[in-house]
């Protein structure tokens, strides 16, 4: 149903208002399934891991920033590629949008390889580094060291599902990330617990269901996809072209994920002073919130999808009402959000730890947070438009701007008086800053310069 809604955009037929809300619709609800499953893994590894006690979670607090650090350059390396795939597939040239695929692949790897050697290189500093209390550094460097060297399979799951959204399919990425969800549990039941490995057992068991996945759905894209299935008679060339583009569309987004990344990292440094269970609270509050903001990651994989389509079939009529249209959708899911987060909160900490104190804290926090969620999902699916437009720089400009001459400051600067709600206040304020960027660079229209 889907592919045929993207099929009449493709072709240049009149899509009315009801047709395309639809078509977003039925590409936004399988990719904010899947965007749930993936934060539900990492309630099932906080979950697990805070009934091994407040220490044992404030150890992945402390790395976790990290990780989303190199989890989102490796992911955002990729972003060039997958953006041209969409393009390629909107101007129905197929042979084109494989080659794209492969070169991705070929990159894409390539660089997760040598990232996963240098996050193993620093696996042993980091925890010091971070500012980490001294009962927490082994278990944080062995929760990251193998965080790492899975990296290239964390990699592949990216390629592919980009790949797969990217032509229009997100039924397939869907199912298999709720199946990795699935295999989270039993791995990191024997990994934590049969074996005894705790906080390093969950690492693994993570690992191991990427590893599984991964493997599947690049087999469904090598060999089953619509459009990207290998042909034999197709040989791969290397096209500077296609690889200068991606670099131009990619390397902004690298450095949004960079910058943000860094700024979480700076974030868990003025977290880390106010003690283990400030540390394990703003760890698990940010878990906890990521439920509430996968929605509109659900609907900014959907807008990239239609975004990127739209501007390679040359639909100007529609590109500017789909980015509205997605723009409202993650806007008002994510308003929704905001309140199970104010209300649901103290289920939501409970779930992920018994220590009463962090769960206390926690709620504290959460509620200031919701405040700042109808904003968030704002810029969270702009940010998808101008994506799909390949209109990237502007988007880490915002981000650096918001991040580090909003939220960091002010959170240092109330951090000592009013410890971790000082903090997430700063955060709060500073995703409502950063929405307002957001919505203005979308209805300048600037970023629809390819259809001029």
């Amino acid at each position: 149903m889907q592919n045929d809604t993207l099929s009449r955009l493709r072709n240049g037929e009149a899509l009315n208002l009801s047709q395309q809300i639809k078509m977003i619709l039925l590409l936004a609800i399988p990719a904010i399934l899947s965007q749930i499953s993936s934060t539900a893994m990492q309630y099932i590894d906080a979950s697990m891991v805070g009934s091994l006690g407040a220490q044992a979670s404030a150890s992945i607090g402390l790395v976790s920033s990290t990780t989303w650090m190199f989890g989102g350059v490796s992911f955002a390396i990729i972003t060039g590629f997958t953006v041209q795939v969409a393009h390629a597939i909107g101007a129905k040239d197929f042979v084109r949008a494989r080659n794209i695929m492969k070169q991705g692949f070929l990159f894409g790897e390539g660089f997760a390889l040598v990232l996963a050697m240098v996050g193993a290189g620093i696996s042993s500093f980091l925890p010091g580094w971070l500012g980490g209390t001294p009962e927490i550094l082994q278990n944080a460097f062995l929760y990251f060291l193998v965080f790492a060297l899975f990296l290239p399979f964390q990699q592949l799951n990216y390629l592919a599902t980009g790949m797969l959204q990217a032509s229009g399919n997100m039924k397939v990425p869907s199912l298999l990330n709720i199946l990795m969800c699935i295999l989270d549990v039993f791995f990191n039941m024997f990994f934590i617990f049969y074996l005894d490995l705790g906080v390093m057992g969950a690492s693994i068991g993570t690992g191991c269901s990427q590893l599984v996945v991964s493997l599947l759905m690049c087999g469904f894209l090598f060999f089953k996809s619509e459009f990207l299935h290998l042909r034999k008679e197709e040989k791969f060339h290397w096209d500077k072209e296609i690889f200068s583009q991606a670099l131009r569309i990619g390397l902004p987004v690298g450095l949004d994920r960079l910058v943000t990344s860094s700024a979480y990292v700076a974030f868990t440094r003025i977290v880390s002073p106010l003690g283990t269970i400030a540390i394990a609270a703003n760890s698990f509050g940010i878990t906890a919130e990521s439920l509430c903001y996968m929605p509109g990651y659900g609907v900014q994989s959907a807008a990239i999808t239609l975004i990127g389509q739209s501007i390679g079939a040359k639909r100007k009529d529609l590109t500017f009402r789909l980015g509205v249209l997605t723009t409202f959708l993650g806007t008002g899911l994510m308003t929704c959000s905001a309140l199970f987060m104010y209300f649901g909160s103290p289920l939501m900490m409970h779930l992920l730890s018994p220590d009463a104190q962090i769960v206390a804290l926690g709620v504290q926090i959460l509620r200031i947070e919701a405040f700042a969620e109808p904003m968030y999902g704002a810029s969270i699916v702009v940010a998808g438009v101008l994506q799909g437009a390949g209109d990237t720089l502007s988007s880490s400009l915002m981000n650096l701007v918001s991040m580090w001459c909003v939220r960091i400051p002010l959170a240092a600067i109330l951090a000592g008086t009013y410890g971790l709600p000082g903090v997430w206040f700063a955060m709060a304020l500073e995703l409502n800053v950063r929405g307002i960027l957001f919505l203005i660079r979308l209805f300048r229209r600037k970023w629809m310069r390819k259809l001029a």
